[in-house]
């Protein structure tokens, strides 16, 4: 049976976004937590340090998970996996609907929701395609298109860096980030000059 185009690198590519964008959710829950710890009025909940381990929790689990899963080469293998993923999906939306400040860590929450279903969705394309039969686990294939298979993983890799980095920004680590230009002193507006 002869290889559909693109056969050989597509697969490796989906696994290396899946896996992006698990680093980035665990990255954005464990700015969540932070946030959660760091300012404690940002929900107004006796729970909230409570959340702010669950939070941390799960973005920990959520960067080793996808180090396994990319050391494995299947980002999700198993239906516990989805549903783990669907939870926090859902514990995203809720944070969304019922929290009653209006502060930026709602988008915080919208760019995790939003990196979690791209992993749901990078799983279930892999494992649609493993049920047609069209699994490559072996990377011959993709090396012998080695360019193709860099700039796939290089779209993805700015595309979740894209997604993430406002999701970051707007947690309290975020704002309180040292802006550019300041790190080696005070910074001096485009177009003056010191005398």
């Amino acid at each position: 049976m002869a290889a559909e185009p693109g056969e050989g690198w597509a697969v490796p590519a989906v696994r290396l976004f899946g896996g992006f964008a698990g680093f980035g959710a665990g990255s954005v829950n464990l700015a969540v937590s932070s946030s959660l710890l760091a300012e404690p009025g940002v929900s107004g909940s006796v729970w909230q340090p409570a959340l702010a381990v669950v939070s941390g929790g799960w973005g920990v689990a959520l960067i080793l998970w996808t180090v396994l899963a990319l050391h494995r080469g299947r980002i999700v293998g198993s239906g516990r996996t989805v549903a783990f993923l669907l939870m926090a999906s859902g514990a995203h939306v809720a944070a969304l609907a019922f929290s009653s400040d209006t502060s930026s860590l709602h988008l915080s929450h919208l760019v995790a929701l939003l990196l979690t279903l791209m992993i749901v969705a990078s799983g279930a394309w892999l494992k649609r395609r493993r049920l047609r039969g069209k699994d490559d686990d072996g990377m011959a294939p993709a090396a012998a298109r080695p360019g193709i298979l860099l700039l796939t993983a290089f779209a993805g890799a700015v595309l979740v860096a894209g997604i993430a980095t406002p999701g970051l920004a707007a947690s309290t680590a975020g704002q309180f980030a040292v802006p550019h230009g300041q790190h080696g002193g005070p910074a001096v507006p485009t177009g003056h000059h010191q005398r």
